[in-house]
């Protein structure tokens, strides 16, 4: 591989940074990665493990003279982020990020971008429960999906090339336009983690049940939805708020299909549940076939060395 961007900054070092610097690092994508988070901690374990090339302590210093700035923080910090450092995004520079949603991250950032800088917004569907500088690994991306969700006008050479960039780091690359892409988001990620959040409360709730018994008996199901509402709080917090409508209108969808479940076990009809989830079972085979999961045991999750 050769060097698409001679300078990279990540404003934001959790688990997509992390994982973006190790992959670069590892393909020979970037002359020089700089980095910045706004807390001194994290600032001090990527300097330690030698995340970045250059750690810097504000986000207009790491930007300076970058090629490629990418924005790696909690959506609703966007707005505030973009307009500190738009006077030192240089002139040609391509800006994007890496946000779970995608209009609202345009409303905020798009109108401090300035002239001759080239905005792209993109969504890598990768990630883990773990965040932090440490929680990053070079393959998270690979065979996952990166949606580029380009913003109108936007330069097709500078769009090219940041999908170059993730191409390289392993990732499937495609385009939507904003709003399809924030229902799609609502649909596979937004509102299962919100699901998932709400049964491990349920748990939690539930008086009769103890903490052991939950901790010790946990079946696979219930063990996969601890591990999605492990996920980052003020990440979650912020996508749900800036995904409101779509969010809202799959979980209305949502308790329409639960009462219509509540009301075959309630009536004993078998043949409308087993109906019911034949349809759901070929969901998941055409998961395996798109090849986004393996039919392997512990739901495709093979460990990795100091992951979960």
């Amino acid at each position: 591989m050769s060097v698409i961007y001679q300078r990279v900054a990540l404003v934001g070092l959790g688990l997509i940074a992390s994982s973006m610097a190790h992959a670069m690092r590892r393909a020979g994508l970037a002359g020089h990665i700089a980095g910045t988070a706004r807390s001194a901690e994290t600032r001090q374990i990527a300097l330690e493990i030698g995340l970045c090339d250059s750690v810097a302590e504000t986000a207009a210093e790491a930007v300076r003279d970058a090629d490629l700035v990418v924005l790696a923080v909690p959506v609703g910090a966007m707005g505030t982020l973009a307009s500190e450092i738009a006077p030192h995004l240089k002139p040609g520079a391509t800006l994007t990020d890496v946000g779970s949603v995608k209009q609202a991250v345009i409303d905020a950032v798009g109108p401090h971008v300035p002239e001759g800088v080239h905005f792209v917004p993109a969504h890598p569907l990768a990630g883990t429960e773990h965040s932090g500088p440490r929680a990053g690994f070079a393959e998270l991306f690979e065979n996952r999906w990166c949606l580029l969700v380009p913003a109108e006008g936007s330069d097709e050479a500078a769009v090219e090339r940041l999908a170059e960039l993730w191409h390289a780091m392993g990732s499937r690359v495609d385009r939507m336009d904003a709003a399809h892409h924030d229902l799609v988001l609502a649909v596979t990620s937004h509102a299962p983690h919100l699901i998932a959040y709400t049964m491990v409360g349920v748990a939690d709730d539930l008086g009769r049940v103890t903490d052991s018994e939950v901790i010790q008996y946990s079946a696979a199901g219930f063990r996969d939805f601890t591990r999605i509402a492990a996920s980052d709080p003020t990440m979650w917090r912020d996508v749900f708020l800036t995904n409101r409508d779509a969010t809202l209108e799959i979980l209305g969808r949502f308790t329409e299909e639960l009462f219509a479940l509540q009301r075959a076990i309630r009536t004993g009809d078998g043949e409308m549940l087993h109906d019911y989830f034949t349809r759901t079972r070929a969901i998941r085979r055409g998961i395996i076939e798109a090849g986004q999961d393996t039919d392997a045991p512990d739901f495709g999750r093979l460990p990795k060395p100091g992951k979960d």
